[in-house]
């Protein structure tokens, strides 16, 4: 197959190199953080938890179990006074919700690990065994009691920025990669275009198939549809202007990340695009973790 320029192939306007010409590809507005300040909960000591127990997104549940004490102590510092968390620039805040979600899913994973569950649903460990895992449990975060889709939909989504669900743990080997580090508002930008990045060179969020003509993009954006159209967006004189609003926006959203046949593979305007289904296996490193080959591509250059 002939490979066409890389001027050719992208009709949408690549933006500079850097989280600001990433984000502004992505249709959402550069998060600045201003001069930190005292932070509750500090990403700190979350930073500790994850670089000990988080391998690539793989987490070593056994061992942070049978150590739960420092994950216990941060997930009880969540509880900040409501006035102390509103005072902080949005990248602060993002960046607590982010942490507290990512925390708290690993703690309800702890909580009922070994995960052995008989729902014919899930697979036997996945944190879906787990009675409500994420829509009735609630957790003391800010001076409020939220269960994890809580603080996904009303909470995160109300940033505005659909990249926040690519940097989202959900305990599962489908959701995106959890970072061996804590989110920060000094690096939340960063932070966010490596999530996208992520998900676009990763074959559990979007795998290209030529042969077959078709696209399969995690569930995810689906989940999220409106949120996604919203945040990535391109120029109505581009490419793709007969494509469904969520197709164009996974277009916007992939396209900077791919290697150029990729690229031009898209740039034909022949594909089908479909959502997968979504892996609920526990990204438990002690157990069976990925099972088989890592399905991650080299990201494009």
């Amino acid at each position: 197959m002939r490979l066409w320029s890389l001027a050719v192939v992208i009709a949408v306007a690549i933006p500079p190199a850097g989280p600001a010409g990433a984000a502004r590809m992505a249709g959402a507005a550069p998060m600045v953080a201003r001069p930190a300040s005292a932070q509750a909960a500090p990403a700190t000591a979350l930073d500790r938890i994850l670089d000990t127990y988080v391998r690539d997104g793989l987490v070593y549940y056994r061992a942070l179990k049978a150590e739960r004490g420092p994950l216990d102590a941060y997930v009880a510092s969540l509880d900040v006074a409501p006035a102390t968390v509103e005072a902080w620039s949005t990248p602060q805040q993002v960046a607590f919700w982010i942490n507290a979600y990512n925390a708290l899913v690993l703690r309800t994973v702890v909580d009922a690990y070994p995960i052995r569950g008989t729902t014919p649903d899930y697979p036997a460990d996945s944190i879906r065994q787990v009675p409500g895992a994420f829509d009735r449990v609630a957790h003391r975060v800010a001076g409020r009691r939220l269960t994890l889709d809580q603080i996904e939909t009303d909470v995160l989504a109300g940033f505005g920025d659909a990249r926040v669900v690519l940097a989202l743990g959900r305990g599962a080997i489908g959701s995106a990669r959890l970072r061996s580090e804590a989110y920060t508002a000094a690096k939340l930008e960063t932070q966010l275009g490596d999530a996208v990045r992520e998900c676009a060179t990763h074959q559990a969020c979007v795998a290209i198939d030529e042969a077959a003509g078709q696209v399969t993009v995690t569930p995810l954006v689906s989940w999220r549809e409106s949120l996604f159209v919203r945040t990535f967006q391109m120029d109505d004189s581009a490419r793709w202007n007969q494509r469904s609003p969520i197709e164009r926006a996974v277009i916007a959203m992939i396209l900077p990340h791919l290697f150029q046949g990729e690229q031009a593979f898209l740039a034909r305007d022949t594909f089908r695009l479909r959502f997968g289904d979504f892996d609920w296996r526990l990204n438990d490193l002690t157990g069976r973790g990925r099972g088989g080959a890592d399905p991650r591509r080299p990201a494009a250059r």
